[in-house]
This record gives C-alpha cells, structure tokens and sequence, in this order.
C-alpha cells in the first residue's frame, strides 16, 4: 500500500518492548496515522498516513510517557 505522508522521528526514553508497544499503539490512535513503527535499537519512529500532524505525534508519544528528539 502506498501512502501520502511518511514521516520518522526520534524518540527518547524507550528501553524495551513495553515501551515500543506503548509508543506504537498511542501513536496508531492519532488521526490520519495508518501505520506506526517503532526500531527500538535505533530509537526511531515510522509513521505513514495522510492529513496527521507533528503536533499530534508528538502529543501521543508523549501520552506514552516517552519524548521526540528536537
């Protein structure tokens, strides 16, 4: 499947399973986001979709208890 936005993002804080399956399920709940996948070794974040916000992904990371890198 082909997607309109794709986007990554570094995230800080994730040590473990838990915590990826944390950032990707808050962050598969944030409008317009299709797909959410999280590399723990690199600490990076995929999102593909159409019409979501960095705001939003941030704001959902961050509702997982975790932060995207400035």
């Amino acid at each position: 499947m082909s997607y309109s936005d794709i986007r990554e993002y570094q995230v800080e804080g994730m040590t473990c399973h838990h915590c990826v399956e944390a950032v990707r399920k808050e962050v598969s709940a944030v409008k317009g986001v299709e797909v959410a996948s999280v590399n723990l070794d690199l600490g990076l974040l995929t999102v593909a979709g159409e019409g979501f916000s960095d705001e939003a992904v941030r704001a959902a990371v961050a509702e997982a208890g975790y932060t995207v890198a400035a």
